[in-house]
């Protein structure tokens, strides 16, 4: 059987993939798309006769354009695209950045509708007082409290948390720690789990693993135990099947961006690479003022003259 040869990997692009890992600390899966990306982007300048350093603003329009990909792929490839010509113009490789230019078009389902504050203590408001309750009720207010994504979650050790200070240290995306402040509710509900809901989980006297949550038989919570947590009490709640511990991160985001969080803190706490992924949430912010303002300023107010 015959395989074809792997095509050879531009130089300006190995190093701007290599830099990515060792700088930026991508993960591999990221790292993987971002060559598949500029991979496509050169044999596609090739065509035209032109090298990855002598793409024009244009070109790299028309590249984008040609594609038919759905927006959240056409976002990453502008995503991978303006990183690329970023490091080329930051070490002079380039003149100019030609990709300053590009817009990443907005996916209509790239991030889940947030609960309103309402929705969130209707939702954490539900779990029972039983061991299992304890441990979920502490599940979704960390998720909440802290923003973490699921995987981050189910990591957590019981070294990770400091419940004294009240914080949560967590190992990220690109494996990069970061630590999020835990609110008082969060900090009551894990309190009460491992006083009252963690030792009683599993087998008596069997030794427990180092993670923070478990599930029934004492063993690790999996991200699918995870999952089906949340979809219980959501339906619990009378909320939509659709809330998952995605949501209730975004929730987090888009509550602190609302009450007024400055975005480099979010981003912090969210452990974004990139504040242009955070930024965003200023979008949403901006539906909430706009409701605000048009609720509350007279000549926005809908209401009938006397």
């Amino acid at each position: 059987m015959h395989v074809a040869p792997q095509k050879r990997l531009p130089e300006a692009v190995a190093e701007h993939l290599a830099w990515l890992r060792s700088e930026r600390g991508l993960a591999e899966l990221t790292v993987a798309s971002y060559r598949r990306d500029l991979l496509q982007l050169h044999s596609y300048l090739e065509r035209q006769a032109l090298s990855l350093e002598g793409a024009s603003s244009e070109e790299l329009r028309s590249f984008l354009a040609e594609g038919t990909w759905k927006p959240s792929t056409r976002a990453r490839k502008t995503a991978a695209i303006r990183s690329f010509y970023g490091y080329l113009a930051s070490v002079s490789r380039i003149e100019r950045d030609p990709s300053e230019a590009l817009l990443a078009p907005r996916s209509p389902s790239g991030l889940p509708k947030p609960l309103t504050v309402a929705q969130v203590d209707r939702l954490l408001s539900r779990p029972s007082a039983t061991p299992a309750g304890h441990r979920d009720r502490a599940l979704l207010e960390v998720l909440y409290g802290a923003g973490l994504r699921a995987s981050e979650a189910v990591s957590l050790r019981l070294q990770d948390i400091d419940l004294e200070v009240g914080f949560v240290r967590t190992m990220g995306k690109g494996s990069k720690e970061r630590v999020v402040p835990l609110g008082r509710k969060a900090v009551e509900a894990v309190g009460s789990y491992l006083s009252r809901g963690r030792p009683r989980l599993g087998r008596a006297g069997a030794l427990k693993p180092p993670e923070v949550f478990l599930n029934v038989r004492g063993g690790g919570l999996s991200r699918q135990g995870l999952h089906l947590i949340v979809k219980k009490y959501a339906r619990l709640a009378g909320l939509s099947d659709e809330v998952s511990a995605h949501t209730l991160r975004h929730s987090f985001a888009t509550h602190l961006v609302e009450g007024g969080a400055d975005l480099r803190a979010v981003q912090e706490m969210l452990g974004h690479a990139d504040l242009s992924t955070t930024q965003v949430y200023t979008h949403v912010s901006a539906a909430h003022l706009r409701r605000v303002y048009d609720e509350a300023h007279p000549r926005a107010r809908h209401r009938e003259e006397r």
